[in-house]
C-alpha cells in the first residue's frame, strides 16, 4: 500500500513450497524516492504491475526500531527473478493444457475463407478497438465487415473473469460470427498478467471458432497468445490479417472469372 507521500509500505512473506503455510514475514518500506522510479522500471520490464501476491528478489537494508521491531528498506529490485517465475507458471499451465490434450485446439480449426462477420471483445473506450475498427472500415478495397463488441475488462484484475464472461455471450450467438477477436490497446504493459490464467487460456483453447489475438505488447507471448488460431501483436495487425484473407480470396475468385471467361470465348470460336 502507498500513502499520499508516495511511500510504499509492504510486507515481505516466505512460505513453504509443499503446503504453503507461511514460514516467516517482515515488514518492508520503500521511500517514495525509489518507489517513484522502482514501479514503473519493474512493470516496463516485466509486463507485471506491482501488486500483492507476486515473487520477487530485492535489495534491502535492515534497520531496528526499539518499538517497531526490525524492517527492511528496499533499494532496488530485479525484474528477472519475478520474469522466471511468471514464465514458469506460463510453462504450467501450458503443460496442463497439453495433458488435458486442449492445447492446440483453436490452432487446429480451420480459418473461414471469408471472416467479415467479426466477434470483437475489447474495452469499448480502448484506444485498439477504434484502431481495428478504422482499418477495417477503411481497407482500400472497399470489403464489408461486420463487426460487433462484447464489452470487457483489458486491464486489472477482472480481466480473467471479465473475458469469459464476453467469451460466454459470443458462444450464446456462435452462428453469427465467423472468427473472435480479442483486442486490447493503449493500456498498460503491467497489465497483462491477466492473460496468463489457465481458465481463459482453457476457454479459448477450447473455443469452437478461430481466435485472433492483438494484445498489444511485444514481449513473451501470454498464455492466451499460445492457445489462440492466430497471434498478432496489435489491433491494427488483427485487422491487417482479416482483411488480407478476404483479398486472398476475393484475388482468386477473380482469376477464375477470368478464366471461365476465357475458356466460353474459346468455346464459341
Amino acid at each position: 500500500r502507498t500513502n499520499s507521500t508516495g511511500h510504499c509500505y509492504l510486507e515481505f512473506v516466505q512460505k513453504d513450497p509443499r503446503s504453503n503455510s507461511l514460514i516467516a514475514k517482515a515488514r518492508g518500506t520503500i521511500w517514495a524516492n525509489v518507489f517513484r522510479l522502482l514501479k514503473p522500471y519493474f512493470e516496463e520490464a516485466t509486463g507485471q504491475a506491482f501488486v500483492a501476491g507476486i515473487k520477487v528478489l530485492v535489495q534491502v537494508t535492515v534497520s531496528f526500531h526499539e518499538l517497531y521491531g526490525y524492517s527492511l528498506t528496499v533499494q532496488d529490485i530485479d525484474p528477472t527473478y519475478t520474469l522466471g517465475d511468471m514464465a514458469r507458471r506460463r510453462r504450467e499451465i501450458l503443460q496442463q493444457l497439453e495433458e488435458e490434450g486442449v492445447l492446440t485446439l483453436n490452432k487446429e480449426l480451420e480459418m473461414p475463407l471469408l471472416p467479415q462477420r467479426i466477434a470483437v471483445i475489447s474495452s469499448a473506450t480502448a484506444a485498439g478497438y477504434g484502431d481495428f475498427c478504422h482499418q477495417l472500415q477503411h481497407n482500400s478495397r472497399g470489403f464489408f465487415f461486420y463487426t460487433e463488441l462484447f464489452p470487457a475488462m483489458m486491464q486489472g484484475n477482472q480481466v480473467e473473469e471479465s473475458v469469459l464472461s464476453a467469451l460466454d455471450r459470443v458462444n450464446a450467438w456462435l452462428s453469427d460470427f465467423d472468427v473472435v477477436v480479442i483486442i486490447r490497446g493503449g493500456g498498460a504493459t503491467s497489465d497483462l498478467s491477466g492473460f496468463d490464467t489457465y481458465l481463459l487460456a482453457a476457454a479459448c483453447a477450447q473455443f469452437p471458432l478461430p481466435i485472433i489475438t492483438g494484445i498489444g505488447h511485444e514481449r513473451d507471448d501470454t498464455v492466451l497468445d499460445s492457445v489462440a488460431h492466430t497471434r498478432v501483436k496489435t489491433p491494427t495487425a488483427a485487422a491487417e490479417l482479416l482483411i488480407h484473407q478476404v483479398t486472398e480470396v476475393a484475388e482468386h475468385l477473380e482469376e477464375l472469372s477470368v478464366r471461365l471467361q476465357q475458356g466460353a470465348y474459346m468455346l464459341f470460336e
